[in-house]
């Protein structure tokens, strides 16, 4: 297979693993404050990976890339987490689901940015298509739930596509995996003091399907989930790979109407399968000369 392959299936596998993100968030957040859930997952996975890095003795960053691993722990490790904990305290996992369709365009915007990526117009049609269908879905649905989490999501959805664009960039040259080891380092001294200060008066009350969400969110949304997605992401490119997430939300909404029982509705098939469409549209443009 080629590069290119390689970096789409390593893509897919990281999107799969995001899907139960959000579920799981919204089973955390049942029984932790949503500040401290984000600080509990960033300090649980820094651990974790100041582990690996000191195991596979990986040689510190050099000074000049501190400032894009600061963005990138900004975005993913810190901005995304904390307002999509937020937003789910007013808004279903499944409503959230469908503002996820909006990532893939915000990271094709920060490729082109911050990665100096620059895609055929034809891609931005089905970027755009994809993103559209599922935006007007999300703003139409937002009538049976929540202005404030929707506009949370908004906000969740544009820092991660920056810090999915920075990281991709770093990965170049840095690898995958050391790259979020390395976002998850750099601020874990901070993490671990303010976890520690918001540390709540008794965990008794918390009920087993919070502690599993904070487990899932803490290994696999914050650690393993980006040693697949920004491989796929530097190997595929990051406009192009970045499509893939339109395809989240439909494995998302599964994991929410199988496990959380959240109401299912026929119309989220259709938007899907227009995503679907147009996630095979960009891969077809992105792969072929």
């Amino acid at each position: 297979m080629t590069k290119v392959t390689h970096g789409w299936i390593s893509g897919f596998i990281g999107m799969l693993i995001f899907s139960g993100s959000l579920p799981a968030t919204r089973v955390a957040v049942a029984g932790f404050d949503p500040f401290f859930l984000t600080l509990a997952r960033a300090s649980i996975a820094g651990l974790l990976a100041l582990a690996l890095l000191m195991v596979l003795r990986q040689k510190r960053p050099a000074r000049s890339d501190l400032l894009s691993l600061g963005v990138v722990a900004a975005g993913v490790v810190a901005g995304f987490p904390l307002l999509t904990a937020l937003a789910l305290q007013h808004i279903t996992a499944a409503q959230s689901m469908v503002f996820i369709g909006l990532l893939p365009l915000a990271t094709g915007i920060f490729g082109v940015l911050r990665g100096k990526e620059r895609p055929r117009p034809i891609f931005w049609l089905f970027a755009g298509l994809g993103s559209l269908v599922v935006a007007v879905f999300a703003f139409d649905d937002a009538g049976t739930g929540s202005v404030v989490g929707s506009l949370l999501m908004i906000g969740a959805i544009l820092v991660c596509g920056l810090g999915y664009a920075e990281g991709a960039m770093l990965s170049r040259r840095m690898g995958g995996w050391q790259v979020i080891c390395w976002a998850l380092v750099l601020p874990l001294p901070l993490t671990l003091l303010a976890v520690m200060n918001s540390w709540p008066v008794s965990l008794a009350a918390v009920q087993m399907p919070a502690w599993i969400g904070l487990a899932y969110v803490s290994l696999f949304s914050m650690l393993i989930g980006f040693m697949f997605w920004y491989r796929g992401l530097s190997m595929g490119g990051i406009a192009a790979v970045g499509q893939l997430q339109l395809l989240q939300p439909f494995f998302g909404l599964l994991l929410a109407v199988t496990l959380l029982d959240e109401p299912f509705k026929w119309s989220m098939v259709v938007v899907m399968a227009v995503a679907a469409t147009c996630v095979v549209g960009a891969r077809h443009v992105a792969t072929s000369r």
